[in-house]
């Protein structure tokens, strides 16, 4: 299977590598962490509306963001959406920070410890914490989403559950065997590209099947479109 995994890969950094990602290596981690909370169940732009207010307000360190009234934060985010849920949540945060002396101790912590830490803070679930790891920490870690289920869905790959460990499972298991996608950056290069092929392409409704370069193998594409 993993040369399966491995042709889908190559085909999305065909139709997609020259697209832009907000996570790049060396974006500064306090932000990435922020980011993660505030693009739960909303679109990256708006998510990156209430990052430009924060930064605007020079509020985009945790310090800074711990000394702001809980009525200003809110103000600050509330493009993302659901922002008094996600004030709390980066109120959450910084507690779990200053418990360990800042972000640098906390990406400090062996693996074991850092991701069980990180879910258990409040507001935190798997794929915040993963995207946290990997994009804030450069730790190893494989992010799946709603967007990672769609794709391999519809190309008959992956496992029958929709529990997000076993379809971290199934595609860490996969990329391991795939040479070149091993380490943080490769990590979450697989990740962006997956996200932006379910947002230009593969997208829930009205599929734009035709531009994609996985619609020979895709029962879905046959399914939708019929025989080519």
């Amino acid at each position: 299977m993993s040369a399966g995994v491995s042709g889908v890969l190559a085909a999305l950094e065909a139709m997609h590598g020259g697209r832009p990602w907000h996570w790049r290596p060396g974006e500064a981690p306090f932000e990435v962490c922020v980011g993660a909370i505030l693009v739960q169940n909303t679109a990256w732009a708006n998510a990156e509306r209430a990052l430009d207010r924060l930064r605007a307000a020079g509020a985009l360190d945790a310090a800074a963001m711990a000394a702001l009234g809980q009525p200003e934060l809110e103000e600050l985010i509330r493009p993302a959406g659901q922002f008094r849920q996600k004030a709390k949540k980066l109120r959450a945060f910084l507690e779990l920070c200053g418990e360990v002396g800042g972000l640098e101790p906390l990406f400090a912590l062996p693996p074991a410890e850092l991701r069980p830490r990180l879910l258990a803070t409040w507001g935190i679930g798997p794929e915040t914490a993963d995207c946290i790891l990997c994009y804030g920490a450069g730790r190893e870690a494989v992010v799946v989403d709603a967007y990672t289920i769609r794709l391999f869905r519809r190309l008959e790959m992956g496992p029958e559950s929709d529990r997000y460990e076993a379809w971290q499972g199934w595609l860490a298991a996969e990329l391991a065997g795939v040479p070149g996608w091993q380490g943080a950056e490769r990590l979450g290069r697989a990740h962006a590209l997956i996200v932006l092929h379910a947002k230009h392409l593969c997208r829930k409704r009205a599929p734009r099947c035709g531009e994609c370069l996985l619609s020979g193998r895709c029962a879905f594409a046959a399914a939708t479109n019929g025989p080519r």
